[in-house]
């Protein structure tokens, strides 16, 4: 029995299943808005250094293909490149991780989607160097580069050309 001022109510079994029905509904959708931000808050970790402009780019041109970054700033990436498995002839100023695969360099965005779509059986893809007119790196003229894709043994294949 609940009492509002002068007015008492009994609240049925019926009403009371109604209510809980409610608030686990509720409690269920904001649980699932939650998860849904949280899978959403770090599509791609980049590891950069702080003060790398291209890298930067680069991020913002991921961000406007609708990925989702954490850019992490260190002083010294060898670590976690040694870490991620990327040679020295592979490695670029930063280094991603997204969707299980390592991404190193100036990768285009939708090379990056298409190896998410298509789900290679390989560790990654690199472009090496810093090739002018590669995502980050526009200027006054385009280098021709390679894509290429890292296999789980350490092989170095081409993924794609641009």
């Amino acid at each position: 029995m609940y009492t509002h001022g002068d007015v008492r109510t009994i609240a049925s079994p019926r009403s009371r299943g109604l209510f809980r029905a409610l608030a686990t509904a509720a409690l269920a959708a904001l649980v699932g808005l939650i998860g849904i931000q949280a899978a959403k808050a770090a599509d791609m970790v980049v590891y950069k250094t702080p003060t790398c402009g291209c890298c930067d780019k680069w991020i913002e041109h991921m961000e406007q293909a609708g990925f989702t970054v954490d850019a992490r700033d260190l002083q010294n990436l060898n670590p976690i490149k040694a870490q991620l498995g990327i040679a020295g002839k592979l490695q670029s100023c930063h280094t991603a991780t997204v969707g299980g695969y390592v991404v190193e360099g100036h990768v285009p965005a939708d090379v990056v989607q298409r190896l998410l779509d298509e789900q290679p059986a390989i560790h990654g893809i690199a472009v090496p160097g810093m090739p002018m007119g590669s995502p980050g790196m526009e200027g006054p003229y385009t280098e021709r580069y390679n894509v290429l894709a890292i296999g789980r043994d350490g092989r170095v294949e081409i993924y794609e050309r641009r």
